[in-house]
């Protein structure tokens, strides 16, 4: 089985410049996270920076049967991101297998 399970992990730094408080920059955010949901495939957790106005960071992981496949869905997350920020969004990528987990322990 190892070999047929792969995560692409990404970290994501967004910046909303427009925010000018909290209950703006939900708003902004929560179609981020239900469009990389809903579009992408991604599951997406918001991970740092809860209480700041024009920060967020959050964590996605796309799930794949393949090393492949799991690149290829962290690149459509990317361009879903850089498609809709033009402020820009700083994604950080990290892959990892099933027998990489199994290493750690």
């Amino acid at each position: 089985m190892s070999e047929h399970a792969h995560v692409a992990v990404l970290r994501i730094q967004l910046h909303f410049p427009d925010a000018g408080s909290l209950k703006a920059k939900r708003a902004q955010l929560n179609a981020i996270k239900a469009g990389l949901t809903q579009r992408v495939g991604a599951a997406v957790a918001e991970v740092d920076h809860h209480d700041t106005w024009q920060r967020a960071t959050l964590l996605a992981a796309v799930c794949a049967g393949s090393a492949g496949r799991a690149v290829s869905g962290a690149d459509a997350l990317q361009r879903w991101l850089d498609d809709r920020l033009p402020q820009g969004a700083l994604v950080e990528r990290r892959m990892v297998s099933w027998s990489d987990l199994e290493s750690l322990g």
